[in-house]
């Protein structure tokens, strides 16, 4: 199933190369860096938004830079978690509103948004985790990200808020993400006022994982990200893509989908070969591949 979504999303990727920029391209020839940036060791690919002359905004071109370090070699058995981070002092202010005036058009506008729907789905459609790194501010589409995001974890001084109401455009599409993460009178008084919240507000309502201190951040985010590689990749990508299927649905087909779920999950070999190693006493030895140990 996460194979066959992850799929979906290259084709929709590969039919957008026309219109979008890809990967970590530049979006103008003023830009002298890349707009994200992507590296890889030990099964953790590290995404780091790279625009803070513009508070990391999520432009077309970011989001499509974003989309594509996602992407690249998303099945690979080498890659087992992914990390979003940001430079300088804003994780992102969402959009980029020189790109939402009336000059670039309705068309325009639609991709802009679509883009963003497509990457904060891929985020919990990819079948490994994916965690936020967030050491500053996070505003509307910013802030859709990290709700968007399995795991975040964020400093004391990282904030909070959708404040688009406040400029005449209410954060309808961050409300999606939001909303799930949070509860909904939370989700609506910083909708509807566009107030910031605290790091500890946001632990406290759902929106983060963990609050840190800002110099144990990047230790603090390694560790579980090397934790999550500890496990089964193929345990992961179902476990990950059953939960999100199961929170959409009600109590008891939730409970028909994860009950049968936790069956397939006993016939791959990895989950045959972790119940074998707790029974002796050792430490298991994953195959990392979605092979079937009986039908």
């Amino acid at each position: 199933m996460a194979r066959n979504i992850l799929c979906r999303a290259v084709n929709i990727f590969q039919l957008n190369k026309q219109t979008f920029l890809t990967g970590t391209r530049l979006c103008t020839r003023a830009q002298t860096e890349p707009l994200t940036l992507r590296q890889q060791n030990n099964g953790i690919r590290r995404i780091i938004l790279n625009n803070p002359r513009k508070r990391n905004a999520l432009s077309l071109s970011m989001l499509e830079s974003l989309r594509n370090d996602i992407l690249i070699d998303a099945n690979s058995d080498d890659l087992r978690v992914i990390i979003i981070s940001a430079n300088g002092p804003v994780f992102s202010s969402g959009h980029d509103l020189k790109e939402l005036t009336s000059v670039q058009g309705r068309e325009y506008h639609t991709q802009v948004f679509q883009a963003c729907s497509e990457v904060m789905t891929l985020i919990q459609d990819i079948p490994v985790p994916v965690i936020a790194m967030v050491n500053g501010v996070a505003t509307a589409a910013g802030c859709q990200l990290v709700a968007s995001c399995d795991i975040a974890m964020v400093t004391e001084k990282s904030t909070f808020a959708t404040p688009g109401v406040n400029v005449g455009l209410f954060c309808s599409t961050p409300a999606v993400a939001i909303g799930r993460a949070v509860p909904k009178k939370v989700a609506m008084e910083m909708l509807l006022t566009g107030n910031p919240i605290s790091a500890r507000d946001a632990l406290l309502y759902g929106l983060v994982s963990k609050v840190v201190p800002e110099e144990r951040l990047e230790e603090e985010t390694l560790a579980v990200a090397q934790r999550v590689c500890q496990a089964s990749r193929p345990v992961v990508a179902l476990g990950k893509a059953t939960f999100h299927r199961q929170m959409a649905q009600g109590r008891d087909a939730a409970y028909a989908t994860a009950s049968q779920v936790m069956v397939d999950n006993l016939a791959l070999r990895d989950g045959q070969e972790g119940i074998r190693a707790f029974i002796e006493k050792r430490k298991p030895i994953w195959s990392h591949a979605a092979e079937k140990a009986h039908d």
